[in-house]
C-alpha cells in the first residue's frame, strides 16, 4: 500500500533534482560522443579557457571556469602529466603559475571542440528553437547569482 506524505517534495518540481538529472543526461551524451578522446568536461573547460587566453594563472582559471581551487589544481596536475598543459611561474608573482597549451593540448582541444559543439547542439535541440536563447540566459543567470558570496551563506530557518 502506498503511503502519502503530506507536502512531500515532488521531484518533477524540484530544481535540485531536475538540474541533477539534466546534468546526468548531458554527461551521458558527452561521454558517448567524446569516447575517442579521453577528456572530461572539466578538462575540456580548462583547455577551452586556456586556448582562449594563453598564460592565465591557475587563480584566473578558477574564476573563469568555476572549478574550485583544489579540484582545478588536481585537474591541471593530471593534464600536465598527460602532456596537455605546460606551466611556469609568472613574472609578476613567483607563487603563481601561468598555464599554456602544449602542442598535444592544442591538438586535443581542436579535436574535441567540434564534438563539444555537437553535444551542445544535441542538448539544445530538445528545447524549442524560440526558447533556446532564454534557456541559456536563465542558466547563466542562475550560475551567476548562486556564485555570489552572499548566496553561499546558510540562511536561518
Amino acid at each position: 500500500m502506498k503511503r502519502e506524505i503530506g507536502n512531500a517534495i515532488r521531484l518533477d518540481h524540484s530544481p535540485l533534482h531536475l538540474l541533477h538529472r539534466a546534468g546526468q543526461c548531458a554527461g551521458d551524451i558527452y561521454s558517448a560522443e567524446m569516447s575517442p578522446i579521453a577528456i572530461t568536461p572539466r578538462q575540456f573547460a580548462v583547455l577551452a579557457t586556456v586556448a582562449g587566453a594563453e598564460g592565465l594563472s591557475q587563480t584566473e582559471l578558477v574564476v573563469r571556469t568555476g572549478i574550485d581551487r583544489s579540484t582545478l589544481a588536481d585537474i591541471v596536475g593530471r593534464m600536465l602529466r598527460k602532456g596537455l598543459l605546460h606551466r611556469r611561474r609568472t613574472k609578476d608573482d613567483a607563487r603563481a603559475y601561468a598555464v599554456r597549451l602544449t602542442e598535444e593540448g592544442r591538438r586535443i582541444f581542436e579535436s574535441a571542440e567540434p564534438i563539444v559543439r555537437r553535444v551542445d547542439g544535441r542538448l539544445l535541440e530538445t528545447i524549442p528553437e524560440k526558447r533556446r536563447q532564454q534557456f541559456l540566459e536563465d542558466l547563466a543567470m542562475l550560475v551567476e547569482l548562486l556564485n555570489r558570496p552572499e548566496a553561499t551563506i546558510p540562511r536561518a530557518k
